[in-house]
């Protein structure tokens, strides 16, 4: 043994030499165990490359030995990236790329629409994907962070074991690599958001810019000088244009190609005109009825839209498909086809909706609220001003195919605006002289339905709008007129689309559920609802229908105002899937579903309420008032798991919650004291049990039965039926008399008055047998007889019999009262009431009864007098008593 101890030194030796220059070689950096990346391998220098070490010098005589270097600690090698992590660098690497090309499309001098669009397309889904990355990142970070908390904190430099000091920088990479690739992710995500934000800005600067900017004036001479020069030229174009259409013409204008245009031509003319006929039959507007019902008004509004507007739009786009197909028609020339056959195509769509919604002399059908003046002029301002902007959008088009010269396309824009603002003018004054005519009416204004016609507010908007699309080309802003008049257009069409919709919406569905229509009567057969549910969905319903068209109306009318729809639905999808506000996450859509669960979680601990109140608690022996509390606490129990796992769900942890109690405890010190001393006594309550479901108690002047105890109040049902609510604080501060609060036995006691002359023990043993007969009364105490007071005239007793529930006392007390009267007067304890007889009630002596009596006998009184002591004995009726005797008295002795 003593000669392998040196080999197995110097083995050991060798061996952590040999480790310690691998390691250097692989990892020559120490400072990778800290979790720092390490230098290239190629910064390196090799071990073979390594300087031999310089000669020390001697030391010198007399002095210490230098100590010898420490050796180095060997250098942790860096764990490296998973493949799943690095196939995610990859995807980050790639969006990256892609984000810089697109950032570098939008940020030249020369940036147009079509290059915002395109940069655009897409963002929506890297967005996703980088959002994906985040959140399946989210939970792996924490997981490596938790795993490197349980080393626990780093020790000083060098009081750290070697493997332990290697496990922690393992897991301090680990976390640095994820860390670093969700960082990487959240910064590709700001720099999209970011791209998105600088083409909307583009968007609206160009759209300010082309809305605002100023060209010449109409007023100015210099422009109509302009065009007059420019105008020879524009016909030359258009001679040109038409040189090659017949060019075009003769080169493919075959057989087939001219039978096929003239089967457009042909089918166009026979839709548009025909429709005129098509429409007013199939809509079903018969001018007998007159008073069909709304929902009537409304399909037949809806079949004279469809059936006129359909047929236009199909044989405009016949004849557009035509030219475009046959190629008779020069390509620059096909958008002024298209505004010509699309202007048609407008027009058509005006006057059915004017039919559709005015029905000019067909004011029964009339779904519009407006007079039959109002009506028609309404129908042809709405035509006229059709018709305008089909001339304008088509001389508009002409100019781009001829490439007509500025001054020309400005007057046309310019004067087509003017037009229509002077149409609008002459529509509104017209308004205005009708709404005059009407109230110069003599006798009293009667409004009614069919007599309105546009309001004040809707007119003044229509002035503004005329004036200033008038006024704009006048000082040049002609861009600016164009572009109110294609929205007036644009808006109007869809307010009155919306309006249709809305109305149909809330007759049809509203209007199917509730009532006695046939939808609603197999609904309540079928489902069981009732007929306030259903009128209560059919609310929900159209509610929820008007929201919709509301929102879809408002995205359509603000469209051509520079917000396009892709920002809009990518701002409502970042509202309902979570927004950031500091660090804060809201979420539509985490709310709602919390929102859900909760409501989930309160249906299934009602469900539970009701089988435990129902059917479970019942089949036990346990009373009333400990049902209740059962049932009640399990209530809430339930809803505060429900609210729990809500909470959860929405990332609320505990220390959220904490800070807004904190906040909201002022409030409750202030302004909910009272209520949460309520809680708080109901709780007390329902978990001490001094007061129980069923228990007959007294509070201050208001005795009842207990029929509910919740956390806030406790409601007692009076003996006349009355409900009282009494707040659960005075159940616990105040002076509360519970009659059953150790058993519901309750006691009866009547106080009985017996005749001086009989025996006292035959009338306890009477009344002690009356009590025993009776059903409801306890054998175990028996009753008993207390003899009180032996009175000059009566004999006073109290007969207490114990019963078995103390709602019966009141029962009990009447039946004993009955059948102790009964026992007692046909054994002549007590004085008799017969029919002929009467009871005076006198303080006195027996004798003089007696005496009375011989008197009434001797002068043939046909009555009899009783003398007693007043059951009660009290003070008033002894002297009711004497007067009564006193007038007797008197009335025998003038007898007598």
């Amino acid at each position: 043994m003593p000669r392998l101890l040196p080999g197995l030194r110097r083995l050991a030796r060798s061996a952590t030499l040999i480790a310690a220059l691998g390691a250097s070689a692989l990892l020559p950096n120490a400072a990778t165990g800290q979790g720092q990346p390490a230098a290239p391998p190629a910064q390196a220098p090799a071990p073979a490359q390594k300087a031999a070490p310089a000669p020390q010098a001697a030391p010198a005589p007399g002095a210490q030995a230098p100590a010898p270097a420490p050796a180095a600690k060997p250098a942790t090698p860096k764990t490296p990236v998973s493949e799943a992590l690095q196939t995610v660098r990859d995807r980050l690497e790639d969006i990256k790329t892609d984000l810089e090309t697109r950032e570098k499309a939008i940020t030249g001098p020369n940036v147009g629409p079509g290059d915002l669009s395109r940069a655009r397309d897409g963002l929506d889904a890297v967005a996703d994907r980088l959002r994906t990355i985040i959140d399946a990142l989210s939970p792996r970070l924490d997981a490596a962070r938790e795993r490197l908390e349980q080393i626990g904190p780093k020790p000083k430099e060098g009081e750290e074991g070697e493997d332990v000091a290697r496990e922690r920088a393992e897991r301090e990479a680990a976390v640095n690599d994820v860390d670093g690739t969700q960082r990487l992710a959240k910064s590709l995500l700001v720099q999209s958001d970011q791209i998105v934000d600088q083409i909307a800005n583009r968007r609206r600067a160009a759209f300010t810019r082309g809305l605002f900017e100023r060209s010449s004036s109409l007023l100015s001479p210099d422009l109509w000088m302009r065009v007059a020069a420019d105008i020879p030229r524009d016909v030359n174009s258009i001679e040109s244009g038409f040189d090659d259409t017949v060019t075009l013409f003769r080169r493919n204008g075959t057989l087939w190609n001219l039978l096929v245009l003239g089967l457009a031509f042909g089918l166009s003319f026979a839709l548009y005109f025909g429709r005129r006929n098509i429409a007013p039959r199939l809509g079903r507007r018969d001018t007998a009825v007159t008073d069909p019902s709304r929902r009537r008004k409304l399909l037949a509004a809806w079949r004279v839209l469809l059936l006129g507007t359909l047929p236009a739009v199909a044989g405009s786009y016949a004849i557009y498909y035509a030219l475009d197909a046959t190629e008779l028609l020069p390509v620059r020339f096909l958008p002024v086809a298209s505004a010509i056959v699309g202007g048609f195509a407008f027009v058509a769509f005006v006057q059915a909706t004017a039919d559709a919604l005015l029905a000019v002399g067909k004011p029964a059908w009339r779904p519009a609220p407006v007079s039959d003046a109002a009506a028609w002029r309404i129908s042809a301002l709405a035509v006229s001003i059709a018709v305008v902007i089909t001339v304008s959008k088509s001389l508009e088009a002409l100019n781009t195919a001829i490439y007509a010269a500025l001054p020309i396309s400005i007057a046309t824009r310019g004067l087509g605006a003017v037009a229509a603002a002077a149409l609008l003018a002459i529509g509104l004054h017209r308004f205005a002289d009708t709404a005059a005519k009407e109230e110069d009416c003599f006798g009293p204004y009667v409004a009614t339905e069919t007599s309105s016609n546009i309001g004040g507010p809707l007119r003044l908007l229509g002035w503004a709008a005329a004036v200033v699309i008038a006024v704009a080309p006048l000082v040049g802003y002609v861009a600016l007129s164009s572009f109110l008049v294609d929205q007036l257009i644009w808006a109007g069409g869809l307010i009155v689309l919306l309006w249709l919709m809305m109305t149909s919406t809330e007759t049809l569905i509203g209007g199917s559920l509730s009532g006695e229509t046939r939808i609603a009567t197999t609904l309540q057969a079928n489902t069981g609802l009732r007929r306030r549910s259903l009128d209560q969905i059919a609310v929900l319903a159209t509610g929820a229908a008007r929201v919709l068209l509301i929102a879809i109306a408002a995205l359509l009318i603000l469209a051509p105002w520079g917000l396009d729809s892709t920002d809009v639905f990518s701002s409502i999808r970042t509202a309902f899937f979570g927004f950031k506000i500091g660090d804060v996450t809201i979420s539509l859509s985490a709310i709602a579903l919390g929102i859900t669960i909760l409501a989930v979680g309160v249906f299934i601990t009602r469900g539970i309420q009701r089988w435990l109140e129902n059917t479970y608690l019942p089949a036990t022996d346990l009373d009333a008032g400990l049902r209740n509390s059962i049932s009640t606490v399990a209530g809430y129990v339930g809803f505060l798991l429900a609210l729990a796992l809500a909470f959860s769900y929405l990332g609320l942890s505990l220390e959220k919650l904490t800070i807004v109690a904190g906040a909201l405890s002022v409030g409750i010190g202030f302004g909910l004291q009272s209520i949460v001393n309520n809680f708080v006594s109901g709780l007390l309550l329902l978990w001490e049990r001094p007061i129980r479901v069923g228990d007959q108690v007294l509070i201050g002047d208001s005795e009842g039965i207990v029929k509910r105890i919740s956390v806030r109040s406790t409601e007692i049902q009076t003996f006349d039926r009355s409900a009282v609510i009494v707040p659960n604080s005075n159940l616990i501060s105040g002076i509360v008399k519970n009659r059953v609060r150790g058993d519901r036995t309750g006691r009866v006691i009547i106080g009985v008055n017996v005749l001086r002359n009989q025996d006292p023990v035959r009338a306890a043993e009477m009344m002690v047998a009356c009590a025993a007969s009776h059903a409801d009364v306890l054998k175990q105490p028996p009753p008993r007889v207390v003899f009180k007071k032996i009175g000059d005239p009566f004999l006073e007793f109290e007969l207490i019999a114990m019963v078995v529930d103390v709602n019966l006392t009141q029962k009990v007390q009447s039946d004993l009262n009955f059948s102790v009267f009964k026992a007692l007067s046909e054994a002549e304890f007590i004085p008799a009431m017969g029919p002929a007889s009467s009871f005076i009630t006198v303080q006195g002596l027996e004798p003089v009864r007696d005496a009375l009596g011989q008197i009434a006998h001797a002068v043939g009184a046909s009555q009899t007098v009783a003398l007693s002591e007043p059951a009660a004995g009290s003070r008033d009726e002894s002297r009711r008593g004497e007067g009564q005797w006193e007038a007797g008295r008197r009335k025998l002795g003038q007898t007598s």
